[in-house]
């Protein structure tokens, strides 16, 4: 078994090194904003969604930004997996043309929402006790609001150059605001630091967060004024939070488990050019992080995990691009079987090595 590589932060590798590990510990379960990358996270999820291993003593905050905001919200449903596989055949056959436009990409998006989350459903998806979700969107500011092409390409180029000299300059063009159900806000949101808002989900605004979780600069329209949120235009979570920005545990016992596509983890969308650019030690502390091996990921068709590139290069033959994305999640399948597996046996107590923060 090589397909997976396992680390964690520092109290989480002694927690798994002392033989500690159970899934009653994983207090939250956090997907990133990857796009089309989070197809390589679907065996897993369905995994641990059809064995029913989160949430069993308590509920598990289920925390995610675009992409991955679109996979926790299959797990609410009255049929999880349905649902789950509903969203991967919607995502993976959209196709797109040259003459699309952010308005009509947002068209698709909604489309997607629309055909694995019904509307009299939400009822049940908000009450779950199982599951604490939180969608993470990004309220833009400046010309990032913009729905100019050119004004919001600027606004996002100045932003660029302000976020690589310092993290926090990006809160002058994007607030973090999270959506969440449950009887309060998840943990991370009360944490003395958080620099954002938070905002109770509900039958209304469910469907405009996600969305708008999703809405990728440049690429897909923003969402304007979500009820129950401040007025503004609200775009792709993963502008702030793309993978982790927080310590999302509770209690220093806590497992925060996160599927990752990539031995890197990038705090923000605007990072991922600047190598240099890394979490805070703290964030990852309890952090039990799995990503596929370089082996898996040359076993892809093209040797390459699915990405938004994708749909560039395969415009004139989406036929051949939706192929390969199946392709990638058959492949995907076994992944969670085997995170299984090294539990059961004890063997992640030798697999598990520290993720290393320069």
């Amino acid at each position: 078994m090589n397909d997976i590589c396992i680390r964690a932060g520092k109290r989480a590798y002694e927690i798994i090194r002392d033989g500690g590990f159970d899934f009653d510990r994983v207090t939250t379960y956090f997907a990133p904003a990857t796009g089309p990358r989070w197809l390589l996270a679907s065996g897993f999820d369905l995994t641990l969604l059809t064995n029913g291993l989160l949430g069993c003593e308590k509920a598990t905050h289920l925390v995610g930004s675009s992409a991955g905001a679109l996979r926790f919200a299959a797990w609410l449903q009255p049929e999880p997996e349905k649902s789950y596989r509903a969203l991967m055949e919607s995502y993976i056959s959209t196709t797109y043309t040259r003459t699309d436009t952010p308005a009509t990409v947002q068209a698709s998006l909604i489309g997607i929402v629309n055909s694995y989350i019904e509307d009299d459903a939400l009822p049940f998806a908000l009450a779950n006790k199982k599951y604490r979700f939180a969608i993470i969107t990004a309220r833009a500011k400046n010309l990032v609001a913009s729905e100019s092409k050119w004004v919001q390409q600027l606004g996002l180029g100045i932003g660029f150059l302000l976020n690589a000299i310092k993290r926090s300059y990006i809160h002058y063009f994007a607030e973090r605001v999270v959506f969440y159900n449950g009887p309060k806000p998840p943990p991370f949101c009360l944490r003395p630091g958080f620099r954002g808002r938070f905002i109770p989900l509900n039958q209304v605004n469910f469907k405009y967060a996600l969305v708008a979780s999703g809405a990728i600069p440049m690429v897909v329209a923003g969402v304007r004024n979500i009820y129950g949120a401040p007025l503004g235009v609200y775009r792709d979570g993963g502008l702030i939070d793309y993978h982790l920005t927080h310590n999302y545990a509770a209690k220093d016992d806590d497992i925060v488990l996160f599927f990752n596509h990539q031995e890197r983890i990038i705090p923000g969308w605007l990072d991922k050019k600047l190598s240099y650019r890394l979490p805070r030690a703290d964030d990852l502390d309890n952090v039990l992080m799995i990503h596929p091996s370089p082996g898996f990921v040359a076993g892809l068709p093209g040797g390459k995990i699915p990405d938004r590139d994708d749909f560039a290069i395969y415009i004139d033959d989406p036929s051949a691009r939706i192929r390969n994305w199946w392709s990638a999640v058959e492949r995907a399948q076994p992944l969670g079987e085997e995170f299984l597996e090294l539990i059961e046996s004890g063997k992640i107590r030798d697999v598990v090595e520290k993720i290393e923060i320069p």
